[in-house]
């Protein structure tokens, strides 16, 4: 069944998004913890409000799949598995350690709801061709979701994968981009200029949107226009995100691909978040 509610009911899973995120970086006192907060709005609205799934079923062939090209968000998409219950809310504690079902990386063969291995950048978009054709195939409408990072606009996979889509038509594809400006090495626009990149994408023969990635109005019309639009190709949602969302201090960071966290900061930023809870 589908899982959409009101966006102020979103805010709040965006909000325990953001929280269990934080209480599994503290586990490990690092990780990709700026990335997760940036994503949080992103991962709300697919969950809650755009697909379809079965939380105590979660290899049902009917659902929606959710892909998740960018290993190292991996933190990111285990908080959204959580507020799901997809993956008990005991297991933030475990995250990251041996035998867990919670790697620092993505794991499919781990995590469930985790649908591919996140790794080397740039494979997701190809595999999501592979599993769009194969629904077809078997005549399912469920809906292919495939997140990927403005870094992977680097990778030539990408581009061919964007290529093959349209020329397979395939309209059960949903493209989201967390475009948030930041690399391992860097803004991203410093270092391969992909910008414009809705033109580019419609050249490409997509269905383009572009949106504030943490405003759940703007997300929650995009997503359905994506779903119920008639464009006889895929769709792709570029989202402008602002890594380390909804805690200021880790916003501001200069460099926050990879955060420093200190140990104490862990509970700031918690008590920061805490304090600005939706009501």
């Amino acid at each position: 069944m589908s899982r959409a509610i009101s966006n102020a009911s979103l805010a709040q899973r965006a909000y325990r998004i953001r929280r269990h995120a934080l209480l599994m970086g503290e586990v490990q006192g690092q990780g990709y913890i700026a990335q997760a907060l940036g994503i949080a709005d992103v991962l709300a609205v697919s969950y809650f409000h755009a697909m379809t799934y079965r939380a105590d079923d979660p290899e049902w062939e009917g659902r929606d799949r959710f892909l998740l090209s960018i290993g190292h968000y991996a933190i990111a998409l285990y908080a959204a598995l959580i507020e799901a219950a997809i993956i008990p809310e005991e297991e933030i504690p475990t995250y990251g350690a041996d035998d867990s079902r919670l790697p620092m990386s993505g794991m499919a063969a781990y995590t469930p709801g985790m649908e591919i291995t996140g790794g080397s950048l740039g494979q997701g978009l190809p595999i999501a061709i592979g599993v769009a054709l194969g629904l077809r195939r078997k005549s399912l409408g469920s809906f292919v979701y495939t997140l990927f990072s403005d870094g992977e606009l680097d990778e030539g996979a990408t581009w061919e994968a964007a290529m093959s889509a349209s020329t397979h038509r395939l309209a059960n594809l949903i493209g989201i981009v967390d475009v948030n400006n930041m690399q391992a090495d860097g803004p991203s626009t410093g270092i391969m200029a992909f910008e414009p990149l809705g033109p580019k994408f419609e050249a490409f023969g997509w269905f383009v949107q572009r949106v504030d990635g943490n405003d759940l109005d703007a997300l929650t019309t995009a997503f359905d226009r994506a779903r119920h639009h008639d464009w006889p190709g895929p769709r792709i949602v570029i989202c402008d995100t602002k890594m380390g969302r909804g805690v200021p201090f880790l916003e501001a960071r200069e460099r926050n691909h990879f955060l420093n966290v200190g140990p104490e900061e862990w509970s700031q930023a918690l008590e920061v978040l805490d304090a600005a809870r939706p009501l």
